[in-house]
């Protein structure tokens, strides 16, 4: 057996019906564009989301709200997260790393801390922004605080 004399398996390809190629064929005549009309001529193409002269979807569907291109998304951290991180595993200085580790953030994510609950040890704090509320709970006790 050489790559010459390969062939596929029997039954597992099947010619193609061919268009075009007179009545015998059983798709001669207008084969298979139908009668008169712009689908039946050559060179005709409808644009993307054509809908036979019907309002498209795109046009039909409501437009709503505003992205700005240049927003900073941040993942919200609040006081009484990091005061029950600093509870459960003792610590005293709570950080990007730490905070990836226990699942609160992902690499990529920007970390801002939020106002919600209320510190009650001193923490060192380090994070890519801070509340003004978090950031007055947080000296408050004596702690400090870091932008990254």
């Amino acid at each position: 057996m050489n790559l010459s004399n390969l062939k596929p398996a029997a039954g597992s390809t099947k010619n193609s019906k061919r268009i075009g190629r007179g009545t015998g064929s059983g798709r001669g005549g207008t084969s298979t564009r139908g009668h008169k009309g712009a689908g039946s001529r050559s060179g005709h193409s409808t644009k993307i989301g054509f809908e036979g002269g019907q309002m498209p979807l795109q046009r039909r569907v409501p437009k709503v709200g505003f992205k700005p291109i240049n927003r900073v998304e941040y993942v919200g951290v609040n006081l009484d997260v990091l005061q029950g991180l600093a509870e459960k595993f003792n610590l005293t200085s709570i950080d990007f790393a730490i905070l990836q580790e226990h699942g609160l953030a992902s690499k990529n994510d920007l970390v801002k801390v939020l106002g919600r609950g209320e510190v009650k040890s001193k923490l060192e704090v380090k994070a890519h922004a801070f509340s003004a509320t978090a950031q007055k709970a947080i000296e408050a006790v004596g702690g400090s605080i870091e932008k990254l």
